[in-house]
């Protein structure tokens, strides 16, 4: 595996991809982070340091706002927009992409992927709904992606149980005792390892499986 980071200008400002690049790779995974937090995220790194031995490169995007150094994130149709402007440059290796993120960046994917030709989707921490207003669901967005999608998703995210989730064309694993972020209690019957390893061989194998 190598690493690097590319700078992309987009119209909602500049965005970076820190790309870690299998040898002999057959798809792309390109993933973002959410609101709260950049690509430091737990699951995002999990992700980036499993895939690349199965063949997968995944290229961890930070959205414009992110890397402007702001600590509130853009409206839904600014992240959609430099999404958007960054495909290219995940498409460059010829390969085809699949299309992720974590909480927003999972909202984002969704969003775009049917446009921008994604191979797949890569829900991770969909955030259903905000906590405690299970009425305000943006399950719309997961049913409307018209893409093979993978939702993994935390036992005990306050955004959206795995339980509460919809009926759909999409596959959903659980991550046991994990919260928004996957993290688990000290007392929980799976350690912090566990849990993402739960993450990087689901997702491993789910696009070992996609039809690229």
């Amino acid at each position: 595996m190598t690493t690097r980071t590319e700078s992309v200008d987009t119209p909602a400002g500049e965005a970076r991809i820190t790309w870690h690049t299998a040898r002999q790779a057959r798809l792309v995974l390109a993933v973002s982070h959410g609101a709260g937090g950049g690509i430091e995220a737990r699951d995002l790194q999990a992700l980036a340091a499993a895939l690349p031995a199965r063949g997968i490169t995944v290229a961890l995007v930070e959205q414009p706002w992110r890397v402007a150094g702001k600590k509130v994130a853009a409206a839904p149709k600014v992240l959609d927009e430099g999404w958007r402007a960054l495909w290219p440059a995940l498409a460059k290796p010829g390969l085809p992409v699949v299309a992720g993120g974590r909480s927003a960046g999972a909202r984002v994917a969704c969003r775009t992927a049917a446009g921008l030709g994604a191979a797949g989707v890569l829900a991770l921490a969909f955030p259903l709904h905000p906590p405690g207003k299970p009425e305000k669901s943006r399950a719309e967005e997961l049913l409307g992606a018209g893409r093979p999608t993978l939702v993994v998703q935390g036992g005990r995210d306050p955004f959206g149980r795995p339980e509460e989730f919809p009926r759909g064309p999409h596959t959903l694993v659980e991550v046991p005792y994990g919260d928004h972020g996957f993290a688990v209690p000290k007392k929980a019957g799976l350690t912090q390892d566990e849990a993402l390893a739960v993450i990087t061989e689901s997702v491993g194998e789910w696009l070992a499986g996609l039809p690229v």
